[in-house]
C-alpha cells in the first residue's frame, strides 16, 4: 500500500471562492498517469464526502488537455457571514491533497 497522496501526485492543488456561495478546489497532475488516477478517484461522491456537502450539489470537471480536476461544491456558510473560517476559501483543498488513492 502506498503513502502517495493525491497532492505528491499534482504540481498544484488550490481551493478558490467561486462566488459567495460555491467554492472550488482544483488538481493540476504532474502526468498522464496522475491524471488518470484522479479523473477516476475524484467524482461527486467523493467530494460529498470529503467536504460533507450534498451529493446533488457537487459539480465535477475533467480537463484532460490540461491534466486538471477541478470540483465545485456549496459553501457550508456564505462568504464573510458570521462562521466563515475561510472568507477566501483559501484552505479548502487541504482534505482533497492529503487523499491517499
Amino acid at each position: 500500500m502506498s503513502d502517495t497522496t493525491l497532492g505528491d501526485l499534482a504540481l498544484e492543488v488550490r481551493s478558490k471562492n467561486a462566488g459567495p456561495f460555491w467554492v472550488t478546489v482544483e488538481l493540476f497532475l504532474r502526468d498522464d498517469a496522475g491524471y488518470a488516477l484522479a479523473a477516476d478517484l475524484v467524482d461527486e461522491a467523493l467530494i460529498a464526502r470529503v467536504y460533507d456537502v450534498p451529493v446533488d450539489g457537487v459539480r465535477v470537471f475533467r480537463i484532460p488537455s490540461l491534466r486538471v480536476v477541478k470540483a465545485s461544491y456549496p459553501r457550508p456558510v456564505s462568504q464573510g457571514s458570521l462562521f466563515d473560517r475561510d472568507v477566501h476559501a483559501g484552505q479548502h483543498h487541504v482534505p482533497l491533497a492529503v487523499l491517499v488513492p
